[in-house]
């Protein structure tokens, strides 16, 4: 079923750059470049305003003990932002975001939480901008998987969203509302 999804967004992605070409003006794969960019720091200013919107005192807090904490949920997604991407584009990967934060007691607090949460989106950011557009076709091998360096991009993305959506339902059952979506 992912790679099924994987291949419909590929091909999808093929059918919008191609029927951009018969416009006046044509998608460059620097214009794809500056929209990815877009959208990490979109992504990243949407998940500042979830870390903002949870108390500080409720970054432990999990709706039930088989399921990672708040602060658990974002150190996660930190440090998938960097495994994922630092795979994708080869960039060097920050090694103290790499190990086990998730579980680490020192790593649990606010404003821990958010410094590495940033830092990750900082990290993806920068792969994206110095990533060698010229390669974004070319396979990469990702555990058992061999995808295009732009679908592993991809991934990356999808997988923060994903994390990032799961943690709404832990600050409506603080009794919060949650951020207002934010498409663009």
């Amino acid at each position: 079923m992912k790679k099924l999804l994987l291949h419909m967004t590929c091909c999808c992605f093929i059918v919008l750059v191609s029927s951009l070409q018969g416009h006046s003006q044509s998608m460059k794969l620097e214009d794809i470049r500056a929209q990815m960019v877009k959208e990490w720091e979109r992504a990243k200013a949407y998940t500042n305003e979830y870390l903002n919107t949870m108390p500080a005192d409720k970054y432990e807090y999990r709706p039930v003990d088989s399921i990672r904490s708040f602060s658990q949920q974002m150190l996660h997604l930190a440090q998938a932002n960097v495994f994922l991407m630092s795979s994708a584009t080869g960039t060097k990967p920050l090694g103290y975001i790499m190990h086990d934060m998730e579980n680490a007691a020192g790593a649990q607090k606010k404003d821990s939480v958010v410094y590495y949460v940033n830092t990750s989106y900082d990290f993806c950011i920068n792969a994206v901008k110095n990533s060698d557009v010229s390669k974004w076709a070319e396979k990469r091998k990702f555990f058992s998987f061999e995808e295009p360096m732009f679908a592993l991009m991809l991934k990356a993305f999808e997988h923060q969203t994903h994390h990032r959506g799961q943690t709404t339902i832990y600050i409506r059952l603080q009794g919060i509302k949650p951020p207002q979506e934010k498409l663009f």
